[in-house]
């Protein structure tokens, strides 16, 4: 069984993303399942440094199926694992400079280990995300040009 990549598809709309991180999930065994079968969603979510401990909110894992009463809560907070420095390191820059840690997606290493990409990311302005619109759209423009032109 292969599992897909959960992605958070609005958060390189809504965020310029400074660098990524790699941390581990603290989850349930009913969570595993819920996520190896792509019922989950990254959107609205994010991390935050809570007494030394970097903790993830607003995920939405979707009850397993087969589950029964010990079937998890969908959206509970999630300890996320990384190195002490390492935290300590995103604690800083998160109080100082106004970035946030978003999560980008959700995936399984070596098809065991379920790990989740933290970006430590600033907000948009609305302009940023409009020239971000209008040069996709011009990008998409010339793409469908070139395409015509090696037709003829």
């Amino acid at each position: 069984m292969s599992a897909k990549a959960i992605v958070n598809r609005k958060a390189r709309h809504e965020y310029h993303i400074d660098e990524t991180y790699e941390a581990g999930i603290a989850l349930s065994g009913t969570e595993i399942k819920s996520i190896r079968a792509g019922k989950a969603n990254l959107q609205d979510s994010y991390a935050r440094i809570e007494n030394g401990e970097l903790v993830l909110y607003n995920m939405h894992i979707s009850p397993y199926e087969q589950g029964n009463r010990f079937n998890h809560e969908p959206k509970r907070p999630r300890k996320l694992l990384m190195h002490k420095r390492e935290i300590m390191r995103l604690y800083g820059q998160t109080r100082e400079k106004g970035l946030s840690l978003i999560p980008l997606k959700v995936y399984f290493k070596n098809g065991k280990w379920a790990k989740i990409e933290l970006a430590l990311a600033r907000g948009k302005k609305k302009f940023d995300k409009r020239e971000d619109i209008a040069a996709r759209d011009a990008k998409r423009e010339m793409d469908r040009a070139m395409k015509d032109r090696q037709r003829q």
